[in-house]
Order: structure tokens, then C-alpha cells, then sequence
């Protein structure tokens, strides 16, 4: 087919004989985005406008680029050029050429056709602008040498990259465990421009300790690895979270850095693997600037924010890859987890209880007792060595969560180190004994005392004085509680409202039911599993243009070959027309086609150089000229 005729027309038969997976991969990788898209020939159009066609060139590399103005170079009647012919052209850029060509065909910027590789008029019409807006030219895409090869890690530079990373890994892979921790306890605010509230983010920080600035990324990470999600305009720990939280930190943080690389866009993983054991930075900013020369910023930030990451997980230090992040890029997760846990201090199960009810961890303890620990204990310091805190309000917090002084007691006769303390075990003695002199219950409905109607809750207490201290507690009169008897209050909120709102003011509550049984009130929210996502914007419209085609078809595909043909007509293309005759037979024509209406077709006849009038039903196909 000649280059001149492969534009619309052909380009549009292209699409209409595409799957519909491949269509729609194709319209998701162009971005296209209007439903008004009546049939393939105006997807043909919105594809081969130029604004579009800039904006795919720009997500190619070099060669890519080179090998499409070698195509565009042919000749307007040339039959196409094959993968060798292209290859020659483009000298030390050949070795790339199929490769490069084939990113081009998926994105509908060339044709292929019997093994040669035909060129779209706009596409070579865009490209021939190019030194007109500081672009590239064939000549320079193909001279310019590659900038210089990045430098390698040395030995001595891997052992202390490797001591940086390890540090960066350990630090970020415990802020993240406080993060799950503290939206757990509390859901962190997201504003609906995009980003957590400033009070939020001090909050967060303050629980990381971390600075403001690291929290935004901290958060990112944790959810691309499928750890926090928005729910209800909240951050919250997804259900994932509480099985990470109990693993090893080795797999904590293999489980964030596997995220990180599978979420890697293909071009920037390939670009990083064969950078692996060399420093990135500006050197690999320089390289990226080459590698894409018409991608401006947009690739550049792509490779900026995963080599960011990469830095805050210790896959890299200092612009330079880790072993551990070698061996991802190269090897793999599993692999890279041994790597990086040899380089993360040893954990440890033992702590120190003192008589000023601090718990103090010399080390990183094992995840699976540090999150037992924090259940009754708040962490007041964390680094290598973790304080953690016992108070009344603590332990009322895992009492009303199920455990029992005993329990408390035997965890912690197992991992101490210096016995129980006595003033730590009368705080545990104490707070259980009082535990429960309020009790929470929800009144059943419809309610026989007067003075409770409308209630949905009971507060009952052992003591009058207590009941009276929380009436006059300012910090819960949102919960409207009423006095009806000594001993008893009522409020218009559920039972869980106030069972957890007296809990935050530190009293030692407790729910019950009907029976006056204690009972346990989860309250640990996890992010909704998102539903799955509605039908995608280019799925829709490849419905569409399935839809509108079978409603104009006929037996004859007369539909489309009169809109080939009116395409035909306004893009001045010559045509093979072939018409049936009446004994049967059929013949083909070459026409310049000039006007289509009233069901027929005025063209000139190329080879009699007459004008001929058909009838558009006894045309049976279209394609393009003889050469």
C-alpha cells in the first residue's frame, strides 16, 4: 500500500479489525478519552491528529523515534520498507530498529503490511516539524552519542551504599508500621484537593517520627503496597495491614520494596536493570534526557519519583543501588529480602520493665511482640531502642479488648528481662479491679421508662461520684448524657459512641448486653475492599463503535464502504473500486474518486481518463490504487 493512502482510510480499516482487547489496550496506551467517537474513521481522525500524535511521539525512545523518520524518508509511492532496509539507514541505532517499531505499532504511529513497514501521512508530516520546535532531526537522533557511561560502584563505595540503605530500609519499614498503627487508632484526613490536612500530617509525623515532608511519600508507599487506603475520604490500615504488622522486618520491607518494582511502568524497569550496579542522579536524569529526547518533563518526573522511593526504601543510597536493590532489579524479591535482612540489626524478644512502668526494647523487637506490646503499652521513643509506656488508661484499653490481668501478666513474665516491677503490677492489679465500674449497654427498644425515651444507650456506674465526674466532663458533653437515676445516665448515641468516647477520657468502662455481661467492642476499621472498577472509559468506547458498526452494517458491509469511500473523497485518495456486473462477473477499477451522493459515486478512471458514475450498491469492495 502506498505511504500517501495509509492515513485515515487505511488506518481506520486497521482498527475496525482489531480485537477488542488489543483496541482497547491501544486507546488506553493514547489516552483517548471522547465517547463522542462515532465509528473507526473518527478514532482514525482523533488518533491522527497532530496534538495527539505529538503527545504519543513524545513516549517513545530514540530509536523508536529514528526508525519512524526513516519510514516517513520513503518516497510517497513506495511499497514500504522492510526492518533490514530501515536498519541500514539508521546505522549504530539498527540493532533497536524492530524493537522500536513495534512500540510505533502499538500505538498505531506506523503500519505494517506483508513484512514492510508503511508510514502515516501525519505522523511523517509531525516529525518534519520537529526542527522547527527545538526537536530532534533523523540525522541528530542517530549522531548523538549516548552521555557518558554512568559511573560503577565501586567495592568500598557498596559497603557503605549498602550501610546507608540498610539504615533507610530499616528506618522507613518501622515508620510505616507506626503509620498503620496510628490510623488504626485514629484515621488520618484526606483533603479534596489531594493530600493529608496539615494537623494530620503533624499527627502522623509526630507517631513516625519522621519529618513533615517524609510523611506524604511514607503514605504513598504504603499504599501501593496495598497496606492503607482512602475510605470515606480517611486513610485507613487495609486488612492486609494486620498480617505485615506481624511478619519479620526482612519480609516487611521485601513486601514494600516488591510493591515498589511491580508497580515500576515497563520502560523505567528496563531502564534501571541495566543500571543496577552504576549510580543513578543526574547522570541517570542525563541519560533519560537522551534516551527520550522528545519526552520532555513527563519522563523525567516518572524516573525521578520511583529513583525517590527507591532512596526511601534503601533500594538505593545516595544515587547508587544497593545490593539488596541490585538483586531486586535483577534477581528478584526473594532474593533481595535475604539481602537486605542481613543488613537490618538483629531483633530481639526480651525487654527490660522498670519500676517507672517504661518497657524498654534495646533493639528492634520482633514485630509479632511489638504489636502484642502496644496493645496495653504506648510507645513513647522509637529508634534502635524502643520506650514504651504502661498507663491506667493503656491497660483499660486491652481489658476492654479482651485481655485479662493474667494474661498481661504471663506476656509479660515471658519476655522480661528484669521480672515484673511492683509498681507495674499493682497498676495491672488496679486498673483490672476497677475495670467495668462503668458499664455501656445499648436500651432496647421501644423502652418503658419515661425519662428514656429516644435514648439508644445506657451509662451505668458502681459509684455516684464516678457517674458525676463524667456527667461534668466537658470533654463529653457532645454525648448529651442525661442523668435518670444515682446510678444511671442515658445519651441519643449508640453504645459503641459512648463505650469508646469515655475509653479516649480514660475511664475504666466496659460494654455490656442485656444479661450484664461483658462483651468486647471491635473497633479496628479497615479500608472497604474498593469494588471492582466500573467499565474504563476506552472499553466504553470500543463498545460503542462495536455497537453503532452492527447497527449499520449490512450483508454487504455497504455502510463502510461508503464511508471509505467518502473518506476517500475528501482526502483526494485514489482507489480500486471493484464493481459487480450483471453477467456476474466483477471488475476493478482505479478511480480518483471526486464526489459521493445520492447513492453514487462521480470519480475519474485513471487508466481511460474518463469520468465514470456508479451505483454505490454495485460496488462490492474498496482498496487502494494499483502502483
Amino acid at each position: 500500500m502506498p505511504a500517501s493512502s495509509t492515513s485515515t482510510l487505511s488506518l481506520a480499516g486497521r482498527l475496525r479489525d482489531l480485537g477488542d482487547t488489543d483496541l482497547v489496550e491501544l486507546l488506553t496506551l493514547r489516552e483517548v478519552r471522547d465517547v463522542r467517537l462515532r465509528d473507526f474513521f473518527d478514532l482514525a481522525d482523533a488518533l491522527l491528529d497532530a496534538a495527539s500524535v505529538q503527545k504519543a511521539l513524545s513516549r517513545l525512545d530514540r530509536t523508536s523515534l529514528a526508525a519512524l523518520c526513516a519510514v516517513g524518508e520513503l518516497p510517497t509511492d513506495a511499497a514500504g520498507a522492510t526492518t533490514q532496509q530501515l536498519a541500514t539507514r539508521l546505522g549504530p541505532l539498527a540493532p533497536g530498529v524492530e524493537l522500536g517499531l513495534e512500540a510505533a505499532l502499538a500505538v498505531a504511529l506506523v503500519d505494517r503490511v506483508d513484512d514492510k513497514w508503511l508510514a502515516y501521512g501525519p505522523v511523517t508530516d509531525q516529525l518534519r516539524t520537529w526542527t522547527t520546535i527545538g526537536l530532534p532531526s533523523i540525522e541528530h537522533l542517530i549522531s548523538e552519542p549516548a552521555p557518558g557511561a554512568l559511573a560503577p560502584v565501586t567495592q568500598s563505595d557498596a559497603r557503605f551504599i549498602d550501610h546507608v540503605a540498610g539504615e533507610h530500609a530499616f528506618g522507613s519499614t518501622n515508620a510505616i508500621a507506626a503509620l498503620l498503627a496510628e490510623i488504626q487508632r485514629e484515621p488520618a484526613r484526606e483533603l479534596a484537593r489531594g493530600g493529608i490536612a496539615l494537623p494530620e500530617t503533624k499527627r502522623l509525623a509526630g507517631a513516625m517520627s519522621v519529618e513533615l515532608d517524609e510523611v506524604a511519600p511514607l503514605v504513598d508507599i504504603a499504599a501501593r503496597a496495598g497496606l492503607a487506603a482512602l475510605d470515606g475520604g480517611m486513610w485507613l490500615p487495609t486488612q492486609a495491614a494486620s498480617e505485615w504488622m506481624l511478619l519479620p522486618s526482612g519480609e516487611r520491607w521485601a513486601h514494600l520494596a516488591g510493591a515498589w518494582f511491580a508497580r515500576l511502568p515497563g520502560d523505567i524497569r528496563d531502564l534501571l536493570a541495566t543500571r543496577s550496579r552504576a549510580t543513578w542522579g543526574e547522570h541517570l536524569a542525563d541519560y533519560v534526557r537522551w534516551l527520550y529526547p522528545a519526552g520532555g518533563t513527563w519522563m523525567r518526573e516518572r524516573a525521578l519519583v520511583y529513583s525517590r522511593d527507591a532512596e526511601v526504601l534503601g533500594i538505593t543510597a545516595n544515587n547508587a543501588p544497593s545490593t539488596p536493590g541490585t538483586t531486586l532489579l535483577v534477581g528478584g524479591e526473594s532474593s533481595a529480602a535475604r539481602a537486605m535482612a542481613a543488613l537490618f540489626p538483629a531483633e530481639i524478644d526480651k525487654v527490660y520493665l522498670q519500676h517507672d512502668l517504661t518497657i524498654v526494647s534495646t533493639g528492634p523487637l520482633v514485630p509479632r511482640l511489638d504489636a502484642r506490646l502496644r496493645a496495653f503499652a504506648d510507645v513513647e521513643s522509637r529508634a534502635l531502642a524502643t520506650t514504651y509506656r504502661v498507663s491506667e488508661q493503656s491497660v483499660n484499653r486491652a481489658l476492654a479488648s479482651g485481655e485479662t490481668a493474667d494474661s498481661i501478666r504471663s506476656f509479660l513474665v515471658g519476655i522480661s528481662l528484669s521480672g515484673i516491677p511492683q509498681p507495674l503490677e499493682y497498676l495491672i492489679v488496679g486498673a483490672a479491679a476497677r475495670f467495668g465500674s462503668l458499664r455501656v449497654g445499648r436500651i432496647t427498644m421501644p423502652t418503658t421508662a419515661a425519662n428514656e425515651q429516644g435514648s439508644l444507650s445506657y451509662v451505668t456506674a458502681e459509684d455516684p461520684a464516678l457517674l458525676s465526674a463524667v456527667l461534668v466532663d466537658s470533654g463529653l458533653v457532645s454525648l448529651g448524657l442525661t442523668r435518670v437515676a444515682p446510678l444511671r445516665a442515658v445519651s441519643r448515641f449508640d453504645e459503641s459512641v459512648v463505650f469508646w468516647s469515655l475509653s479516649e477520657a480514660r475511664y475504666p468502662v466496659a460494654a455490656e448486653d442485656s444479661s450484664g455481661a461483658i462483651v468486647l467492642l471491635d473497633r479496628r476499621r479497615v479500608a472497604k475492599t474498593p469494588e471492582a472498577e466500573g467499565e474504563s472509559t476506552a472499553a466504553a468506547i470500543v463498545r460503542k463503535l462495536r455497537v453503532a458498526g452492527d447497527s449499520t452494517s449490512e450483508e454487504t458491509g455497504q455502510a463502510w464502504l461508503e464511508r471509505q469511500i467518502d473518506t476517500a473523497v475528501r482526502a483526494k485518495l485514489a482507489l480500486t473500486v471493484t464493481v459487480a456486473m450483471p453477467d456476474g462477473s466483477t471488475i476493478d477499477l482505479q478511480l480518483e474518486p471526486a464526489s459521493l451522493a445520492g447513492g453514487r459515486l462521480r470519480a475519474r478512471d485513471r487508466r481511460s481518463d474518463l469520468e465514470r458514475t456508479l451505483p454505490l450498491s454495485s460496488i462490492t469492495a474498496v482498496g487502494p490504487p494499483e502502483l
